[in-house]
């Protein structure tokens, strides 16, 4: 019996999404470098930065950003204030009382919170195959960051930076369609600026930002371009073509990336265990992006974007 695999116009966003998470992964290492700048006005240079380059790309394309109309405002302001800001803090917060791990552990249940909730969110049922996909993929990156010690406090927080995960998707799904990634990426970034600008302003004061040092101009640039820019328009490309559900499979791939680019960067190489954890993990996006029944059970896909949207992806 031949296995059935996914239909060749799902390869791309797969390929989007893994390169998008893969990016993400990597900015672990580089977060190091700032962990002693001023992080509310370190955030807000970063995605103002992002904001810049999407204008540009968009720019350079002759193209121009469709501008948000009625409740669009609502869900993109949803998208930074939930993804960007809440989240940031949450994590920052969470470190606080809990080891890094735990805070992982609980982003890495993101794939199946979204598997249920995406297709909810589209008024379709959830499919069986990719709920268990999830299940399979969540437990690879639990092996793969591994678990840690936590009060009370930090386990309230992991859950906020989860739910914040989550709704980093969840809630661009309403405005994906006439926006499309860059659409959606671009207002985000610069609403999530403004948020972080008013947070770096009151609390660290408005010089903070000449505090920055050359390597932390450097890791924020990173941060703008490749971890933002670049990976949250890969990351709603994959979003709008394969539904949240099965998009959400492919963050399995974040701490698979942030471990093995933490060993290039100087950590301590992976170990048996995390080796099995990267193994779970690409089983469990085997299969549940090229095992399902040529996408019949996968969830439909976001609304494609009108013709006269702004789309490069």
């Amino acid at each position: 019996m031949t296995t059935p695999t996914m239909r060749p116009s799902t390869a791309p966003a797969v390929l989007a999404g893994g390169a998008g998470m893969a990016l993400v992964g990597s900015s672990v290492g580089v977060s190091q470098t700032l962990i002693d700048a001023p992080q509310f006005t370190a955030q807000a240079v970063r995605y103002a930065l992002a904001a810049i380059v999407l204008l540009g790309i968009l720019a350079v394309a002759g193209q121009r950003p469709r501008c948000p109309r009625g409740r669009e405002w609502g869900w993109l302001a949803g998208v930074a204030l939930s993804g960007l800001v809440v989240f940031n803090i949450a994590v920052v917060r969470g470190v606080a009382h809990a080891e890094p791990a735990v805070i992982a552990v609980a982003v890495a249940c993101a794939p199946i919170f979204l598997s249920v909730l995406g297709p909810l969110a589209q008024r379709h049922r959830p499919a069986p195959a990719i709920a268990v996909a999830a299940v399979v993929v969540t437990g690879g990156s639990v092996l793969v960051v591994g678990t840690g010690t936590t009060d009370a406090t930090g386990v309230l927080w992991a859950i906020v930076a989860l739910a914040c995960e989550c709704g980093f998707t969840l809630l661009a799904l309403p405005v994906l369609g006439r926006h499309g990634p860059y659409g959606v990426s671009l207002h985000s970034v610069w609403l999530g600026a403004i948020m972080f600008l008013g947070l770096g302003v009151t609390v660290e004061g408005p010089r903070a930002v000449f505090s920055l040092s050359a390597g932390q101009w450097v890791a924020v640039g990173w941060l703008a371009v490749a971890v933002t820019a670049a990976a949250f328009v890969l990351w709603y490309s994959a979003v709008r073509t394969l539904g949240p559900g099965p998009a959400g499979l492919i963050t399995g791939i974040a701490p698979v990336s942030a471990a093995l680019c933490g060993a290039l960067l100087g950590a301590a190489w992976p170990g048996p265990g995390v080796w099995l954890g990267i193994a779970v993990v690409v089983g469990g996006l085997a299969a549940g992006l090229l095992t399902t029944r040529a996408g019949a059970r996968r969830d439909p896909p976001a609304p494609l974007p009108q013709p006269a949207e702004v789309d490069l992806a």
